[in-house]
């Protein structure tokens, strides 16, 4: 049997439709892989959100798939972007509640001592990465900026961006476990 990463979307096609039972059942548990693997603080909900999405983005779009492209790269990348637009909802609606919380009830104190001692752990995990790395870090995840648009900054290759965040969230979990990198 053709490996899952390998196999071709013309592999999930008969007659024409998209066998999309099948895709959802070979690729449930890698789509969820990715999630979990980039970005650990997604609610389950969320994730599960997500995996729904990027099947019905596939269904919906089936008549303009690439049948010769890899169907594990197809949904990586409907994957990924997927993502981004959850953390950015989830970025501006939580910046959104805690500013209506700030006004309304002056009461939440512990709430806004909590977050400000979560946001200062990060902070303190993100100064053990190397300065470049860091640097990288947080324009990617905090000031949004593209991979294309960092590796102009950094006069890098897009894979190097890549790898460098990659290599950068693994060093940041094990910190977050206890773990010395």
């Amino acid at each position: 049997m053709i490996e899952l990463k390998n196999k071709k979307i013309h592999n999930y096609i008969n007659n024409n439709i998209l066998e999309i039972e099948t895709v959802i059942k070979d690729y449930t548990n890698y789509i969820n892989t990715i999630i979990r693997n980039t970005y650990t603080f997604l609610p389950d909900e969320d994730i599960e959100e997500i995996i729904l999405d990027v099947f019905l983005i596939v269904w919906k779009n089936q008549n303009k798939l690439d049948i010769n492209k890899n169907m594990s790269s197809y949904l990586a990348g409907i994957t990924h972007n997927l993502i981004k637009k959850k953390c950015r909802t989830c970025k501006l609606n939580e910046n959104i509640e805690n500013y209506e919380e700030q006004c309304i009830d002056l009461t939440n104190i512990e709430f806004n001592y909590l977050q400000n001692e979560k946001n200062k752990q990060i902070l303190e995990k993100l100064e053990k990465l190397k300065k470049e790395d860091k640097e990288i870090f947080i324009m990617y995840y905090y000031n949004e900026k593209t991979i294309k648009e960092i590796s102009k900054i950094f006069n890098m290759s897009e894979e190097k961006i890549k790898s460098k965040l990659f290599r950068g969230r693994k060093k940041l979990k094990k910190l977050f476990k206890g773990k010395e990198v």
